[in-house]
């Protein structure tokens, strides 16, 4: 029997916090299907490149961004998501702050959406985003993900507003601080930063060379 023809694709949902609120990048479609659509970025993996490769590719070609939290988020591949043909696409989801942003795209146009608030998009990223927003959402509260969303110094008031902004409802300063601080994942730089009329604020960095997962809830 022939075998089906069928094409692998790598879709992205770049998440960073700007303004308080989380947002993620889309791109305005500039050819068919769709054209003229919002939809998130990525392209079909080349003939000798890995899934990863395909997705730190597209990654660069769309934001400039190449030292970014990357990770696999889930398959996708019902058969009429594409009219072009069969295509089954792998998501993955990346953490970058807002800072180190080089939007760069041959799209017609590509801009931040707040995440909870995104337009239309076009063939099954709709689907896509929600199950990144989940996936987000769910990894704040027992690993240290959201921090590949901060620069690399940030005071708590700066931690506290990020974790607001992704879960979507405040949290309880005292309760917070007191909990981050125990899990030994923060180092004082010994130093302060200025929050408009407020007192400054100790500035902290990541203690942890990488993600970590912890037992229970960091919030």
């Amino acid at each position: 029997m022939k075998p089906p023809a069928v094409s692998v694709a790598v879709d992205l949902v770049i998440f960073t916090v700007r303004e308080g609120t989380l947002q993620v990048l889309l791109i305005e479609r500039g050819v068919p299907p769709y054209k003229g659509q919002w939809a998130l970025p990525g392209g079909f993996v080349l003939e000798r490149e890995t899934l990863e490769e395909a997705a730190r590719r597209e990654l660069a070609e769309e934001t400039g961004l190449k030292d970014v939290y990357l990770e696999q988020l889930f398959t996708f591949g019902d058969p009429d998501r594409d009219p072009r043909g069969r295509t089954v696409a792998v998501a993955y989801y990346a953490l970058t702050p807002p800072a180190e942003l080089r939007a760069s795209t041959d799209a017609a146009n590509a801009a931040w959406h707040p995440a909870a608030a995104a337009p239309k998009l076009a063939f099954d990223h709709a689907k896509i985003l929600k199950t990144g927003l989940q996936r987000l959402r769910a990894k704040l509260g027992y690993s240290t993900v959201g921090f590949e969303l901060l620069p690399r110094q940030f005071t708590l008031p700066e931690l506290q507003k990020l974790y607001e902004a992704i879960l979507e409802r405040p949290l309880d300063k005292r309760n917070f601080r007191k909990k981050i601080l125990s899990l030994g994942m923060l180092k004082s730089e010994g130093q302060k930063r200025a929050h408009g009329a407020h007192r400054p604020a100790q500035l902290y960095s990541f203690a942890l060379p990488k993600v970590k997962v912890f037992d229970g809830s960091i919030v």
